[in-house]
């Protein structure tokens, strides 16, 4: 039994890794799937798991503890930054903006607390105190970017220290997902919410929306635009839609209508718009009527194309010329599950799906033209992760000085491939790079990194955390990270139904993103039992993601 012996115990053995880090996460992963009151902590609880390792003297070697520390981190940081970085820029229009920026108020507020616990209070350095707030927002790209930081500032020297911000994360975080929904439940009762009247308001407010795609069917019966082509009347609709099959009064016929084809009278128009315009193209083309194209004989036909090749990222829809190379129209295009009008301006993106109407024998010709691999996208284009990767660690290394630091501040191995995966995954196709990535492909990337890092964090802080935080020390931590958590969340959440009346499963999204919190999310759709709560935590992940990492690292340089 020495074999099994010397896997356990001997530190600088690889296998002694790699057993012990399986060891952990296994259980981790299991064990964050039990239910606490409807809550659990997820792939969190490695972090508890790898605690206990480090408390029961399982230990690894240091340099292979830190190298597999920092790739997860990596890995984790820049599968985040690829899925949030499409809809980084779009966050910031219309409704957006006010979920940003209350997001950022949180932001703001919380770090408010933290100083004023810190210079108020005393009796906590800051690297713990750091790691207290990261644990109360429940973030750990944080964690990961101050440890990082410090490492970057105070070399070995910082061992000590990141321990400390290590076990601050993990005494702050149970009592940090407590208090989001704490803060959910005292928003509905102060302001006495009922669940229901919020769903009428909420379909009201989806009924007007411009985003998804309307189609219907009006019969021409405005004189003033009889005999005119489709692009005369397009200039007189001055506002984004389709006509995607016409059937001609005069003869039956379905055709798939050009720019140069005439509008007749009683012609029937399948056009696909914008819903709150309707009564826009009634007023002018003519009245609606129910009609199931479907049922109709023709060579017009409806199917989706998936775009799986590079060549077409970056292209526009207006350039591919497709009425006049396939006789096609081109009506929506889906992008991550939400349908977009398929305007000529719109700039394809690997993995869309047009949906194209016209003869089955053009449309396979345009599938083939196009890709339309569902093959080609589950393979993972690894030269545009790793090559992203470099270029995020290049620009994390650069060194930018502040006026009142004394260090130049860097972006860091989480800063920088983070930054670097958002331009990527927003511009990447102006330099031909394929940045789609499947969900499964995306999820799985992520999961390892964020594993394997708390996995590290957990067993490098494991050896002290009892002593440490099973104390008064400890208690204290436990109390400044819930008045970080809760404070901010119902002060907003005040300011965001009393001023802006927003929609109570918005708000619930809203505190959930602004701490990038899963189970807080997973409560407020169980709650709200509709997507809204999903919509406003995407509003807000990618800024506050963003801010959550470069926040913490201005933290540890400016008061270190």
């Amino acid at each position: 039994m020495s074999w099994l012996i010397e896997l356990i115990t001997d530190n600088n053995s690889v296998a002694h890794a790699i057993f012990l880090y399986a060891l952990v996460i296994a259980f981790g992963v299991i064990l964050g799937k039990i239910k606490i009151f409807g809550i659990s902590l997820g792939v969190t609880f490695v972090l508890f798991v790898g605690i206990l390792a480090g408390h029961l003297q399982l230990s690894v070697n240091p340099q292979i503890l830190n190298f597999i520390r920092e790739f997860g981190l990596i890995l984790f940081i820049f599968s985040i930054g690829l899925q949030v970085g499409p809809g980084f820029f779009s966050s910031f229009k219309k409704g957006g903006l006010i979920l940003n920026g209350l997001a950022v108020l949180i932001i703001v507020l919380n770090i408010v607390v933290a100083l004023a616990i810190y210079f108020g209070f005393g009796g906590i350095s800051i690297t713990n105190l750091v790691g207290v707030l990261s644990g109360a927002v429940t973030n750990t790209p944080g964690l990961g970017a101050a440890q990082q930081t410090l490492t970057e500032v105070q070399g070995a020297a910082a061992a000590e220290a990141i321990q400390g911000m290590s076990m601050g994360y993990a005494a702050a975080y149970p009592l940090g997902v407590l208090g989001i929904i704490l803060s959910m439940i005292l928003v509905k009762a102060i302001f006495r919410i009922g669940l229901d009247k919020e769903q009428e308001s909420l379909d009201q407010e989806n009924e007007q929306s411009q985003l998804k795609p309307h189609v219907i069917t009006l019969q021409v019966t405005n004189a003033l635009i009889f005999n005119h082509t489709v692009k005369q009347v397009h200039d007189v609709i001055d506002r984004n839609y389709v006509i995607s099959r016409m059937k001609k009064a005069s003869t039956g016929e379905i055709i798939i209508p050009k720019s140069d084809t005439l509008i007749e009278k009683d012609d029937l128009l399948l056009i696909v718009i914008s819903a709150q315009e309707e009564h826009v193209y009634e007023s002018v083309i003519g009245h609606k009527i129910d009609m199931d194209w479907n049922m109709t004989s023709g060579p017009a036909v409806s199917r989706r194309i998936l775009v799986t090749k590079s060549e077409y990222s970056g292209r526009k829809i207006g350039s591919l010329r497709l009425h006049m190379g396939y006789k096609l129209n081109v009506t929506r295009v889906n992008r991550a599950g939400v349908d977009l009008l398929a305007n000529p301006n719109l700039a394809l993106q690997i993995g869309d799906r047009l949906t194209v109407v016209g003869n089955i024998d053009d449309i396979n010709r345009l599938a083939e033209r196009m890709g339309n691999s569902v093959k080609r996208l589950n393979q993972p284009n690894m030269f545009t992760m790793f090559f992203g990767i470099l270029l995020g660690i290049v620009l994390g290394s650069i060194p930018i000085a502040f006026p009142g630091m004394s260090v130049p501040m860097k972006l860091g191995l989480a800063g920088g491939p983070l930054i670097m995966a958002i331009l990527i995954s927003c511009f990447g196709y102006k330099v031909k790079l394929v940045t789609y990535t499947s969900s499964a492909a995306s999820l799985m990337l992520r999961e390892i990194g964020i594993c394997l890092f708390l996995a590290s964090v957990g067993i490098a802080a494991g050896g002290d955390f009892a002593e440490t935080v099973f104390n008064a020390t400890g208690l204290r931590w436990v109390i400044y990270g819930f008045f970080i958590t809760f404070i901010p969340l119902l002060i907003v959440g005040l300011i965001a139904r009393y001023k802006y009346k927003l929609n109570y499963f918005s708000i619930m999204g809203l505190l959930s993103g602004s701490y990038t919190d899963p189970p807080a999310l997973a409560y407020s759709n169980k709650t709200a039992n509709n997507d809204a709560p999903a919509v406003a935590y995407s509003t807000v992940y990618p800024l506050t993601m963003f801010l959550r990492v470069i926040s913490a690292q201005i933290l540890i340089l400016a008061l270190i």
